[in-house]
């Protein structure tokens, strides 16, 4: 069913089956992969190593089981419906506690639903993980747009849109009352839906913040921010040019990713060495079966392009909106930039929870699932009406 066709304000259930021939055709092209030759170097630093890419691509074609991924999806509940012209895919997953609090998470680039996999269950089920029943959310886990089984937009979809589009689906799902949470990308959008004013928001939690300190800051800066500013200042000079090329050059970068599961899988390979709390090797954060696996999302949809457009049309007002509703904030040690609290308390005066956590990184939800959901239940505690 196309968006056109289907009816205003339905929500309809959607089964993900990807068909063979294209489990076949990906085969099929990492067999015939051109490969250059070895860096001339004797680790990361020119990006993936030739002798890593190879590994990677021969499990991902001799031993990775997509449909083991596809299943987990569709044991999840998957759904999409049109919202402002737009067919956005989500996971959708009801508590069995009937007062459980309504949750939506966001994710970004180059993430996907599956960070979210691990942490749902815990979330919407406590007593079956080990929690308590009170600590319980419905989830709702949307696809960006551009992203996954979203639909592509065309131009003219920033991140306040795509927040605005949140909160008709949380009200769409009979969510009168809600909180947001989102690293990345989802922070920017997550930090949208609480500056949005709309009164069905009843707080946010971010795991990445992205706050501009003034001159004043910087020149009083303690030794902890003076760290996180080196660290901001070595990813500027060595680590961003995914993101430059992305807001500039969406459409040229597309054509190798969308063509190339090599070019694709190692565009985002390097992304979890780089961000994640894995001490230079992907693999202690994540298992390759994790990494293909939000690799696949990108790969069979062919979203290298649409994913990378999200930079050209918001990556200049980045999660710029001053947010007075209570905010959560998980610092994990290996996030890109680590914003001091007293930076934060501009943009967002209203902060509930603060929490520097001793591991994990960029992808919080997928590298420390555990403590994830722990920060959450915490954040969210005193949001919670009887």
């Amino acid at each position: 069913m196309t968006g056109t066709e289907q009816p205003n304000h339905a929500v309809t259930p959607f089964h993900l089956h990807v068909p063979e021939a294209a489990l076949e055709d990906l085969h099929d092209r990492l067999a015939r992969t051109r490969w250059p030759e070895r860096e001339t170097v004797s680790d990361w630093e020119q990006g993936v190593p030739l002798d890593r890419a190879r590994a990677l691509a021969d499990y991902w074609q001799h031993e990775y089981d997509w449909r083991r991924c596809e299943a987990a999806l569709n044991a999840v509940g998957q759904f999409k419906t049109v919202i402002d012209g737009l067919e956005l895919h989500f996971l959708h997953r009801r508590s069995p506690t009937p007062n459980a609090m309504p949750l939506v998470l966001t994710h970004g680039w180059p993430g996907s639903v599956v960070e979210f996999l691990e942490v749902i269950g815990p979330l919407t089920d406590p007593e079956a993980h080990g929690g308590r029943a009170e600590d319980a959310f419905h989830v709702v886990c949307p696809s960006l747009p551009g992203y996954g089984f979203s639909a592509r937009p065309e131009q003219g979809w920033p991140v306040p849109r795509i927040a605005a589009a949140w909160i008709t689906l949380m009200k769409r799902l009979g969510y009168d009352r809600f909180v947001a949470q989102g690293g990345d990308w989802g922070s920017a959008v997550t930090t949208a839906i609480g500056a949005s004013g709309d009164p069905a928001v009843a707080g946010i939690h971010l795991n990445m913040l992205v706050v501009r300190p003034t001159p004043e800051d910087l020149a009083r800066a303690t030794p902890q921010e003076k760290a996180s500013l080196e660290s901001l200042q070595r990813y500027m000079q060595d680590g961003n040019g995914y993101s430059q090329q992305q807001a500039t050059r969406p459409q040229t970068l597309g054509y190798g990713l969308v063509d190339s599961p090599v070019g694709q899988a190692m565009w985002i390979y390097e992304k979890f060495r780089e961000w994640s709390d894995c001490d230079g090797e992907p693999e202690n954060a994540l298992t390759r079966d994790e990494m293909l696996d939000d690799i696949m999302l990108y790969w069979l949809t062919g979203t290298g392009a649409s994913s990378a457009r999200l930079y050209y049309e918001s990556f200049r007002a980045f999660g710029v909106e001053k947010v007075t509703v209570p905010t959560g904030y998980s610092m994990f040690p290996k996030e890109i930039f680590r914003a001091s609290r007293r930076w934060a308390e501009r943009q967002y005066p209203n902060i509930i929870h603060w929490n520097e956590l001793d591991r994990g990184g960029h992808f919080a939800a997928f590298e420390q699932p555990e403590l994830f959901v722990e920060e959450l239940r915490t954040a969210f505690r005193s949001l919670r009406q009887g």
